[in-house]
Formats: structure tokens, sequence, C-alpha cells
């Protein structure tokens, strides 16, 4: 969602710089620009460049958790029972479609970003997930921070108990692997 909201910080908050994903620390008193709200995290520029601030730090901004709005995600409130291979595949896929490149407004599993993503059983409805991935560009410093929001959603669905995350360069990233949604959104249809 683009709100395009200007907002001071409430308090100091952990970013994360884009595109270089080095970490930093925005200052109370700072004032951004909301530019994207997406997949439980906020985008926002500021006299600096564009920054990544985490949806647990919505306060500073004056806001709610973006990522328990999130669609398709919900990391507390898990189903109890047990819950079949495919049904938690199934959630996987929409875990990973809540992960958002913060300058592209478009999930990184519509992206083509998810080349793989695999379900082995570690014991009695317990799996691991093994995810291969890329990224638009191999320079991209935001791989790192898109790396570990894989793993951080998928640690949150109930039976996923270990995540490995495999950033891959071959094939290499264009977009005829982007869905049709995907290319439609950014306007390249």
């Amino acid at each position: 969602m683009h709100s395009y909201e200007n907002v001071t910080l409430t308090r100091d908050v952990d970013a994360v710089r884009i595109p270089s994903g080095e970490k930093d620390q925005l200052a109370k008193g700072t004032e951004v620009t909301i530019t994207q709200v997406l997949g439980g995290s906020y985008t926002v520029q500021f006299g600096g460049g564009l920054a990544r601030i985490e949806g647990k730090d919505a306060d500073a901004l004056g806001k709610a958790d973006a990522a328990a709005a999130a669609p398709g995600f919900t990391p507390a409130g898990k189903p109890a029972g047990p819950v079949s291979k495919e049904a938690l595949n199934e959630q996987v896929w929409a875990a990973l479609r809540t992960c958002y490149d913060p300058e592209i407004p478009v999930n990184i599993a519509d992206l083509g970003l998810i080349y793989t993503a695999e379900l082995s059983p570690l014991g009695e409805g317990s799996y691991k997930a093994d995810v291969k991935m890329t990224l638009t560009a191999p320079g991209c410093g935001m791989g790192p921070v898109l790396v570990q929001d894989v793993q951080n959603k998928l640690l949150c669905l109930e039976g996923i108990d270990d995540v490995a995350v495999d950033l891959v360069w071959d094939p290499p990233w264009n977009q005829s692997m982007m869905t049709d949604a995907a290319r439609l959104q950014l306007g390249l249809m």
C-alpha cells in the first residue's frame, strides 16, 4: 500500500538503509515520509534517503504493528494440532507472499525471486523448510535483510522448526520470471 504520509518519529528507531542494507538508527524528531507499507514493514524516505523500519517499531511512526495486519501471515495465534504437509506448504507460500523488497511493491514470490520452497520432515509434525531464492541484482545490499525476513516469517508457522535459505544466482533472475499479476502491477503488461 502506498500511503505517502509525512510523520515525525516519536522515538529513536532502528532502520535498514535502502539499497545498501546497512543498519542505522533514525533519531527521535526526524521527519519521514512513509512510502510503502507491505509485508509487515515500513519503507520511509527522509533527508538521508530511504530506509526500512520493521513493524515491531511502528509505534515510533505513530502506527500499529504492520506485521499484525499483513495478509496471510499471523505470527501469533498459530493453529493447534497437526497440519498436513500439503496445508503447511500452502502456508509457506502464503508467508513468502508477505515478504517484500522495500523498493518494489510486489512480493518476492510473485517477483519470481523464490525458486523452490521444499519441506523435509524432522519428526512428527515438524518440518524443515529449504528455500532457494535469488535477488533482482547480485549486488543488492538488501539481500541479507530479505533472507532474514523469509527465515523469520517461515519460523512463525506451526510445524516449521528449521529454515535454510540458500541465495543462488543460477539461473539469473529476469523479468520473465514474474507472475502476470506482478507484471501488471508494475505496468509491464
